[in-house]
């Protein structure tokens, strides 16, 4: 079986677009979907934990390839129940379904969701207990090499659970990183007519600085059986050294989350769908099974998992300097090469002139000025290479140090 190579930006999309060429799981049993149809299903995505917090639930259905992007579930009643008879309103917001109030989830106590759709499906998830917390060690940053990837920081979590009851273990990560602009000048270039440019030294300093911030696409798993210690020392984040993310001050935060066996098999799955949506990998994945089901009808179609589980979370900053020798800093995201304009209106001139091209880059703010004011050529650069709010922002995270 062949299968389509898809690029995945979330563990959301993993399931909703694998769910055409793989296997789903129904509400009573689970069965092999061919490649070549399409049947729609709801897909669950619901990860609670034992933080004191407005929970998040999102609820969507499945998207064909073609399908620009994924239709959230509307108007659905979503309930989370302990065995206390505590109940935990969610309500729709930004597509996705939030706690009215702020809840942890506590040890000890049992809790399911339901789900309610606006056209009458229920849904129901087992009742499940948080997993031991075992908090995170210390996060630690190595020069390493590998073979196929060359030099760079190897960023490595470690934990110990002395019960050796967590054993299964995910992780997210969400990284931000200073940016600074190589090209950046105190003069600015400002059109003013169809054929006049005025330059002033007065250029906003804070288009220089900026941070950028991703977070973790990738399904990150690990498990300690095969230890004699419930001890980990797991690699969540390779860098390479001339990445320029790394270039200046560095900063992840990594999110530990303890989950149980059934938890861990279901990413576990998920993760080795992904590798298969690959046509070069011969390896075919197992069968997706959740914890949820339809109970208003045995037919209709659920994915997803209700995870209760423990989190523990930690932030660490560096510098390419305090890894790297500075002579080796790496280049910046774009070459930022100067390009030099013929700044002149003159029709069928020889070499031609250039003046439109230079007014419409500036105007568009797809190029910035770096010199050329008294002299017949102008020379721009990339508009990100001088002034990094193009692609970033300029505010300062809340929780950034220098």
């Amino acid at each position: 079986m062949y299968f389509k190579t898809i690029n995945i930006k979330n563990q959301g999309k993993i399931i909703l677009l694998l769910l055409l060429c793989l296997f789903i799981n129904s509400c009573t049993e689970t069965y092999n979907l061919q490649t070549n149809t399409y049947e729609e299903a709801i897909v669950i995505e619901a990860t609670l934990t034992n933080e004191l917090k407005k929970q998040e639930i999102k609820i969507t259905k499945t998207a064909r390839f073609e399908d620009e992007g994924v239709t959230s579930e509307t108007g659905a009643t979503v309930i989370v129940k302990d065995n206390l008879n505590n109940e935990y309103l969610f309500q729709e917001q930004d597509g996705k379904y939030v706690s009215e109030t702020e809840f942890e989830i506590i040890s000890g106590r049992q809790y399911h969701l339901e789900i309610k759709t606006k056209d009458g499906k229920v849904y129901q998830s087992s009742n499940e207990t948080l997993t031991t917390p075992t908090p995170i060690g210390e996060i630690v940053p190595t020069v390493v090499s590998k073979n196929n990837e060359g030099t760079g920081v190897q960023i490595n979590v470690n934990s110990y659970d002395p019960t050796g009851t967590s054993k299964y273990y995910r992780y997210e990560y969400e990284e931000t990183y200073k940016i600074v602009a190589p090209k950046w000048s105190s003069e600015r270039a400002t059109v003013i007519g169809p054929q006049r440019i005025v330059v002033t030294e007065d250029n906003d300093p804070a288009k220089r600085i900026c941070y950028g911030t991703r977070k973790s696409t990738d399904i990150i798993i690990t498990n300690t059986n095969n230890l004699n210690e419930d001890r980990v020392n797991f690699p969540v984040r390779f860098i390479k050294e001339d990445d320029y993310i790394i270039a200046q001050r560095y900063s992840i935060l990594v999110k530990q989350y303890v989950e149980n066996l059934e938890a861990y098999t279901f990413h576990k799955i998920m993760k080795e769908m992904a590798a298969a949506s690959n046509t070069l990998s011969p390896k075919q994945p197992g069968v997706l099974s959740g914890n949820i089901r339809c109970t208003s009808n045995v037919d209709e179609k659920v994915i997803g998992y209700f995870d209760v589980t423990s989190v523990s979370s930690q932030r660490i900053f560096f510098n390419y300097t305090d890894l790297f020798p500075p002579t080796n800093t790496p280049t910046y995201m774009n070459p930022c090469e100067n390009v030099s304009y013929r700044y002149c209106f003159t029709p069928n001139q020889v070499p031609a002139c250039e003046g439109s091209t230079v007014i419409s880059a500036i105007q568009n703010n797809a190029m910035v000025y770096v010199s050329g004011v008294d002299s017949p050529n102008f020379v721009l650069v990339d508009a990100a290479c001088g002034d990094c709010t193009t692609f970033a922002s300029n505010i300062i995270p809340s929780f950034w140090k220098n």
